[in-house]
C-alpha cells in the first residue's frame, strides 16, 4: 500500500504551522524518491498516493515498487535467511 504522508499536530499555531511545513516537505521528498525508483512522474505518485492505494504483490512489481515476487523461501538470499535465523535465536 502507498498513501500520502499523514500525521497530526498540536500546540501553538506556530507549532502546528511548522509541523505542517515539515509534512509537506517530507511528502515532496518521498514522492521524489518514489518517482525516481519507480520510473513514474511525481504527478503520478501524488495522484496514486492521494488515498490508501492497496496493491497485490504483482501490482507492486508492475508499479515498480518491488523488483520481483519470490515463490518460495528457497529463493531468499543466504544473507536474508541468516538474518531471519539470527532474529529467531534472539527470541
Amino acid at each position: 500500500m502507498i498513501h500520502q504522508v499523514s500525521g497530526g499536530a498540536q500546540g501553538t499555531a506556530s507549532d502546528v504551522e511548522r509541523t505542517i511545513g515539515f509534512m509537506f516537505n517530507l511528502k515532496k521528498r518521498l514522492n521524489g524518491i518514489l518517482a525516481h525508483h519507480t520510473g513514474k512522474t511525481v504527478e503520478e505518485i501524488e495522484r496514486d498516493s492521494d488515498r490508501d492505494n492497496y496493491m497485490t504483490a504483482e501490482q507492486s512489481v508492475a508499479y515498480g515498487l518491488v523488483d520481483k515476487v519470490l515463490e518460495s523461501r528457497k529463493q531468499l538470499p543466504d544473507a536474508v535467511v541468516a538474518a531471519i535465523e539470527d532474529k529467531k535465536s534472539d527470541g
